[in-house]
């Protein structure tokens, strides 16, 4: 079976709706193991009551990014649970060289903007102080500069006039929870190509 690794910092929202999306069939994948740089990240808790490994490595020293000996760490993680795809979500952390040399064209993202506008973090917030109509959300490979990757899929959600940042982002949320089960299904039936920035999708 098709195996993936998420990657999570925070409360694991997008794990679950992986998760309950494999538990009604849609996924035909297996989660080899939750990894997070946070030892009281909530994800860890939810894969753990799924019964899916789940570990904390330390990220080292930086703020952004992982040092290089602990980033080895967590691709050796993926390795040893056979990890195809890895799923960052919600993950705080810049991955870098080792990731690449490991899983180069098999690392996406879910990012909450309609790239390329509003990379970065707190983008439902960047969206309501730019005064968009609509923003929306993303899942897109990951590549070496921040949230620029090939876009596998978008979905758009209004800003509203009475909107705050905590408004918009839960409805975004509401959207990630879609799209990202729906683009590891397409990628795990091999119906996802890449050619140069464009993603095609072939469904049968």
């Amino acid at each position: 079976m098709f195996t993936i690794g998420v990657l999570a910092s925070g409360k694991g929202s997008n794990l679950q709706a992986i998760i309950d999306q494999i538990k009604t069939g849609f996924l035909n994948v297996k989660i080899g193991v939750v990894i997070s740089d946070n030892p009281q990240a909530y994800a860890l808790e939810i894969a753990r009551s799924e019964k899916i490994p789940a570990e904390y490595i330390e990220p080292g020293k930086h703020k952004t990014f992982l040092d290089p000996n602990q980033e080895k760490k967590y691709v050796q993680c993926l390795k040893e649970h056979h990890v195809e795809l890895v799923c960052l979500a919600g993950f705080m952390r810049v991955i870098k060289k080792e990731f690449f040399n490991a899983y180069q064209g098999r690392i996406i993202n879910i990012h909450p903007s309609l790239l390329p506008a509003f990379r970065g973090l707190e983008a439902w917030k960047q969206a309501i102080d730019y005064g968009v109509k609509f923003t929306g959300c993303t899942v897109h490979f990951v590549e070496e500069d921040i949230d620029t990757g090939p876009i596998v899929l978008q979905a758009v959600v209004p800003v509203l006039s009475d909107d705050s940042p905590e408004s918009l982002h839960k409805r975004i949320q509401e959207k990630e929870h879609i799209i990202y089960p729906l683009a590891i299904k397409l990628i795990s039936e091999n119906n996802v190509v890449v050619e140069g920035r464009r993603v095609m999708i072939y469904e049968d």
